[in-house]
């Protein structure tokens, strides 16, 4: 599980230093210009890092799947270069997905408004600028959507519906509290960034108001990055001693 925690601090810090320096100098500036490649890498590492972290919380599920239904077949299941395995499909698909929808944009004409009403660059507010046929890209982006984000989501609601009904099974009440305890963490992570993105990304109605789409879009880039740190963290009993002898101190 800490290599799969250890991968998924490296997606929320390139989710930050990917959009946050630019969001802030678009705040205090009231706006800031962008090179179109820039536009593009910057979209390009905001798509490969979303479904690096989309695998990389599915693989997760899977991993507390095995640890508690099958408790006695983890250790020949999951071995540690299963794990490398996993995390390393996670980052091959992250790489290779977004570099399709990169190469189908960079072929698209933009020949009206060069501004984006966004705080970075978007999907959404980058293809309403073309005034060239849109629909290829579209497709594709649905193409990847329904496998990379709903197929894995309702793995994972697979996974813990399996998990519940052990844990439902379980006599003790401090038993079934604290193996419940050992997946909250990554249950509230997944509603957290699955919930923006579905929203976002696979409703029928995407292009929804632009200020609907940045609100969406603070909260899954900015917040839940925050949030992450502090929700796995807190389930650590050496973290949690650590913070209760400094507010002794304190």
């Amino acid at each position: 599980m800490y290599l799969f925690l250890r991968n998924l601090s490296l997606c929320e810090v390139l989710f930050t230093t990917n959009i946050v320096p630019k969001m802030l100098q678009v705040i205090l500036q009231g706006g800031s210009s962008i090179s179109f490649a820039g536009c593009l890498s910057q979209l390009y590492v905001f798509a490969a890092v979303g479904i690096a972290e989309c695998l990389l919380l599915t693989s997760m599920s899977y991993d507390r799947y095995l640890a508690i239904c099958k408790p006695l077949h983890y250790s020949s299941i999951m071995s540690f270069k299963q794990h490398v395995y996993l995390v390393i499909f996670s980052w091959a698909c992250a790489v290779i997905l977004p570099a399709i929808t990169i190469s189908l944009i960079s072929v698209l004409d933009f020949c009206g408004s060069n501004t984006i009403d966004h705080f970075f660059c978007d999907l959404v507010p980058l293809l309403e600028l073309s005034c060239s046929d849109t629909s290829a890209v579209e497709f594709e982006i649905f193409a990847q959507t329904i496998p990379v984000l709903i197929f894995s989501f309702i793995y994972i609601i697979g996974t813990y519906i399996n998990i519940f009904l052990v844990i439902l099974k379980i006599f003790s009440t401090t038993g079934r509290q604290k193996t419940f305890s050992t997946c909250s963490s990554h249950l509230t992570v997944v509603s957290m960034y699955y919930g923006t993105m579905i929203i976002l990304y696979a409703t029928p109605n995407r292009r929804q108001s632009l200020k609907v789409n940045k609100t969406l879009s603070l909260l899954y880039s900015v917040a839940t990055p925050l949030l992450n740190p502090i929700i796995y963290s807190l389930r650590n009993q050496e973290i949690r001693k650590s913070l209760f002898v400094f507010k002794k101190i304190a």
